[in-house]
Order: structure tokens, then C-alpha cells, then sequence
């Protein structure tokens, strides 16, 4: 594709995203598709971009739906009774790893979703305390507690989760101030079902809370404990927060981010590498009274045009075909541009960015995900990734650093970058860059145990798991960077499989874990091959192809496609990593072959 052809379909893609970014608020996209979905003999369950990490179907031939804590515990109680293994699902469903898969064998298999238990929120303001029930959107559960005059302090980015969901997979924002940026630090109380003896008519529910064991394996619990019934979260008097964006140049970027960690009680970082430039989110609260109504409706979380998202991700199709670096970096400058010119989707009193600071609610300000709602729905706007429109496909991966170790990574990427060329790291800026976050030491088991950095980063998945990525071996060597040579901790509901290579020893209470789960569920009902595949990191049974999508890591190079010429060669500055590395010399071979 021509230069000017390029820069033409990127320019209509702006143009569209910026009408649509300008469109009234109750405007909104159709809603995401229910991951489950059932026919007479099974349901089968999908993750909201429609694909796992095995890209195998997950299927039941059962699931609940209680509206009430007893139902949710008489659902338990009937899969102890015979003998059911167990996962829990959402309305939502975002996970990336398949942790809410019961198991392969399925007519042995139950699923309980949390869709219709999702109408109790009950706030204690005077002890500024909130219950709700496990299957509570995260954005019902806000808009109430800003009613009552408080806020909840930390949340993630993206509010399609549920209560019970953001506290069992680790969720977070960004913050090492006060109690920190993980949501599962600022619970007091857990309801727990679990299962039980005959004369407790076969499940129970308990009420952890305080320095119990229990209650610290049950705030990270990736859904291998038992059900979680209701969550009671630390409030504070409601806020505003001001919010400024600053683009630099990356120099100092392995120098300052502790400072900015403590300077700025919600900042955050976005780094993309290609084009040599950090944003600094500039972020603390400010007075209750202070002027201003403003709204982060960020960019990728909006509701987008079918047409856009289709176009956007046939371009980027066509760039991994032809293997066009210079069309990929060229996407990437104009969509950083755009983001900088609205501020990445803030909006000055609810309308449009005007200029900073941008000062709102607590509410308005932490989380974001327009495109979920459906009022005056428009068929012609969807979440970008919608699995029913052939909108971006993408994986994400997610590192979590010790403080010290951070600034190694990002001199070790810079060089990287500087041995290779810039552009083959265009693809990860296309998205949002390296997106760099803070959370605090946790004793929830499955937490953190230091003060950390999360660093997220997005990039092209093929419709075809067997189809490899343009500088797919760069990418795998900066996974491998980070999770092996500088012991990375993975992200629980997201990454590709050989995140979690080896995870337990990364974890100084796993085993405290382990035994509380052999408390609560001795025989393994809410366990699954999946599931153990993160919580144990198992290596899966290497096949052809499997290093791809990373199922494993390539020692071989059928783990690639070598019928392609992608052949699995060592990192090019981490020399012990293993990597897809697409060679001209091995199509030759097949060519004379």
C-alpha cells in the first residue's frame, strides 16, 4: 500500500473516531454479546473478545443462575452433592487466561453465574463500609457509593468487571498512596461459599474477614476457593481528582518513575518506545468542591464505528501480511497524535476536552467503558473488539516488577530498540504503549508482596492461531525479559500461557494459598486443568505451532512455522530467551525445496 493511500485510510479512521468521540453520551454502543450462550444439551461459554488462550471451546451442560445468597448456596450444595466440578462466571467475562473453564470433561460440570445475583448494595456510611453482592457491576456499585457522598478509592481502568471478578483475579488502578491501587486491598469482608458435609446440607457460607488465613487466600482468589457471595470495601469521604497529561522524551523514564509514583497519588505512565516519548499522567484529588465536571471516557474503552474498528484492523492485516514496518509505525505516530489532541478521551464537563487540568468526581474520573451501555442503542457502534463484527483482535500482556527491577527493564528495552530498529516496536504503540501502573505490598497471599509496577502491553493477534506476527520475536523476547530474567510476576487474568511459567516460586505465601484451598475445597470441585495450568504454572504438552500464540516457548523449530519461515532462534540482546523469528534464508529453502 502506497504512502499516500496510508495516510488517507488513517486519516478517514481519525476523522470517524473523532465524530464518534463527539457524539451525545447516550449515544451508546449495542451491548457485548453474553459469554454464555446455550443450546438444549450444552452452553458454552467465551471470554469477551471470543476467543481463549487454547482457542477450544469451554461447555457445560449446566448452569445457575440464584438471585439470592441461599440460591447461590443451594447451587453449591447440589454440585457437592453429586460430585460436580465447579467455575463461577460473570456477566462480563473479560478474563484472558481460562480460569472460568470447570473442565474438558463436561458432563460431569456446573456452571454458577453471578448475572441475575447483582441487586444488593448496602452502605454503612457511618462506618464508611459498602457490601454488595457478588455479581455488582463495578459501575452500579460506584454510582451508588457517590450517592451517599463517598467514594471508592481504587478501581480498575476498564469497569466491565463485576465485585466478585475485580477482587479475584488481582484487579487495580494506580496508586502507592494510602491502602494502594489493588481493589483487594481496600476489602474488610468476604463471604465465601464453599462446600460442606451432609448435615451442613452440603455447603456453607463463611464470613472472612480481619488477620484470618482465610480471609487473606480469599482476596486473590482466582475463583479456586469456593463462591464468593458478597464483598464488603473501605470507603472515603467522596473527591474530585485533577488530571493533567505531560509528553516527554523517554531519557529519564528508568529514573523517574518512583518519583512520580510519589509525587502523583493516581499517576501512571504510558511509554511508547518507537517514538521515543513517555506521557505522565499528572493525578491527585483535590477538594469535593473544587470547579469542574469532568470525565475520563477513554479512547479505546468508547463506543466505536463497526466500519472503524473493521478498517482499522484490516489495515493492520494487511501490514502483517506484507510485512510493512513502515505502514505500522506510520498508524502508530497519527493514532498517538489523535490521542494526544482529545487527551486520550478525557472530556472537560462531560463534552469535550477544552484543556487541563481535567477536574472530576471520583466516579467519573477512575474507570471507564462507554461502549458496555445500551440505551438508544445503535447497531453501527460496538466495543472495538467485539467478537461479532471483524473488529481488533489482540493479546495483552502484563508484568509485574519489584521496584528495583523496573528501571533494569526499560534500560535493557531501550537497547533493545537501539540494536534492532525503532520500528519494529511500532506495534505495541499502535495500542497504548507500554502502559505503566503502581500498586502497593499486599498481605493477600496472592498479591503482591512488595511495592510494585504493573506494566500492560497490547499487541496483533491473528484470526488464525497458526499464522505468525511481524517482529513476533521481539515481542516474545521483551515477554521473556520480563517474566524470566527479571522475574516478572504475571497479571492473573491476563497474558498468554508461559506467563506463568514457574509462578509459584515467585510467590512467598502460594503455599499458605495451596493450604487454604485444601481447607476450603478439599476435593478440588472449583479446580480445572486450566485453571491449574496458572495457579501451578504448567507447562503444557509442546505441539506444533504451540510457541505462536504462547502456549509454550519455542525449543524447536516446529514450535513456530518453519513452513512459513518463522524458526525459533535466541533473543537478540536477552540471548537466553527462545523466539518465532521469521528467516528469509528458511522460505528460500522451502522455495528450492
Amino acid at each position: 500500500m502506497g504512502n499516500y493511500h496510508l495516510h488517507f485510510f488513517t486519516l478517514i479512521i481519525v476523522i470517524y473516531s473523532l465524530i464518534f468521540s463527539l457524539l451525545p453520551l447516550n449515544l451508546h454502543a449495542k451491548p457485548p454479546p453474553n459469554p454464555v450462550q446455550c443450546n438444549d444439551t450444552l452452553c458454552t461459554l467465551h471470554n469477551a473478545y471470543g476467543l481463549w488462550g487454547d482457542r477450544r471451546d469451554c461447555v457445560s451442560p449446566t448452569i445457575s443462575y440464584p438471585t439470592t445468597e441461599e440460591q447461590l448456596r443451594l447451587a453449591v450444595a447440589n454440585a457437592t452433592k453429586n460430585k460436580l466440578k465447579v467455575k463461577v462466571v460473570t456477566k462480563f467475562s473479560h478474563t484472558i487466561p481460562k480460569l472460568a473453564c470447570p473442565s474438558s470433561q463436561s458432563d460431569k460440570t456446573m456452571l454458577i453465574s453471578t448475572e441475575l445475583y447483582s441487586s444488593g448494595i448496602d452502605i454503612d456510611v457511618k462506618k464508611m463500609v459498602v457490601t454488595a453482592d457478588a455479581g455488582v457491576s463495578l459501575r452500579d456499585l460506584i454510582n451508588k457509593v457517590e450517592g451517599a457522598a463517598l467514594s471508592l478509592v481504587a478501581a480498575p481502568y476498564w469497569e466491565g468487571v463485576t465485585v466478585a471478578g475485580f477482587i479475584s483475579t488481582g484487579a487495580h488502578g494506580s496508586s502507592w498512596w494510602g491502602k494502594g491501587g489493588a481493589v483487594h486491598d481496600h476489602v474488610v469482608g468476604i463471604s465465601l461459599v464453599v462446600p460442606g458435609k451432609e448435615s451442613q446440607g452440603y455447603a456453607k457460607v463463611l464470613m472472612l474477614e480481619g488477620s484470618d488465613p482465610l480471609f487473606k487466600a480469599a482476596k486473590v482468589s482466582l475463583g479456586v476457593l469456593g463462591v464468593i457471595s458478597k464483598v464488603k470495601l473501605a470507603l472515603e469521604p467522596a473527591f474530585k481528582r485533577s488530571i493533567t497529561y505531560s509528553f516527554t522524551k523517554d531519557d529519564n523514564l528508568e529514573e523517574e518513575y518512583v518519583n512520580h509514583a510519589k509525587k502523583y497519588e493516581f499517576g501512571d505512565i504510558t511509554w511508547y518506545p518507537s517514538k521515543y516519548t513517555t506521557v505522565y499522567r499528572y493525578d491527585n484529588r483535590v477538594p469535593l468542591n473544587s470547579s469542574g465536571d469532568g470525565l475520563n471516557d477513554f479512547l479505546g474503552f468508547q463506543s466505536q464505528s463497526v466500519l472503524v474498528s473493521a478498517a482499522t484492523r484490516a489495515m493492520e492485516k494487511t501490514f502483517e501480511s506484507t510485512k510493512d514496518e513502515k505502514s505500522k509505525c506510520t498508524m502508530a505516530t497519527t493514532f498517538m497524535a489523535y490521542k494526544k489532541l482529545i487527551a486520550n478521551g478525557l472530556k472537560n464537563n462531560k463534552l469535550l476536552f477544552t484543556s487541563y487540568p481535567v477536574i472530576g468526581t471520583q466516579a467519573n474520573i477512575q474507570t471507564s467503558g462507554s461502549c458496555l451501555y445500551s440505551s438508544h442503542v445503535r447497531q453501527d457502534l460496538t466495543c472495538a473488539w467485539d467478537p461479532t463484527i471483524k473488529g481488533l483482535s489482540f493479546y495483552e500482556s502484563t508484568a509485574i516488577f519489584s521496584t528495583t527491577n523496573f528501571g533494569d527493564f526499560v534500560r535493557d528495552v531501550k537497547k533493545l530498540r537501539d540494536l534492532i530498529s525503532p520500528q519494529k516496536l511500532c506495534g505495541i504503540d499502535i495500542y497504548n504503549g507500554f502502559l505503566v501502573r503502581f500498586i502497593k505490598a499486599s498481605d493477600a497471599y496472592l498479591g503482591q508482596s512488595e511495592d510494585s509496577i504493573v506494566v500492560d502491553f497490547n499487541y496483533f493477534r491473528a484470526d488464525d492461531p497458526k499464522t505468525p506476527r511481524l517482529n513476533q520475536d521481539v515481542l516474545e523476547e521483551i515477554e521473556q525479559m520480563a517474566f524470566f530474567k527479571y522475574g516478572a510476576k504475571p497479571h492473573w487474568a491476563k497474558n498468554r500461557n508461559l506467563a506463568f511459567l514457574g509462578v509459584p516460586k515467585k510467590y512467598p505465601n502460594w503455599s499458605k494459598f495451596i493450604d487454604a484451598k485444601k481447607q476450603l475445597d478439599p476435593q478440588g470441585m472449583f479446580s480445572s486443568e486450566w485453571s491449574d495450568e496458572i495457579l501451578y504454572g504448567k507447562e503444557i504438552k509442546r505441539e506444533d505451532g504451540c510457541a505462536l500464540e504462547g502456549l509454550c516457548i519455542c525449543s524447536d523449530d516446529r514450535h513456530c512455522s518453519p513452513s512459513k519461515g518463522y524458526v525459533c532462534k535466541p533473543g537478540f540482546l536477552y540471548y537466553e530467551a527462545r523466539v518465532c523469528r521469521f528467516s528469509q534464508g528458511e522460505v528460500s529453502n522451502l522455495i528450492l525445496q
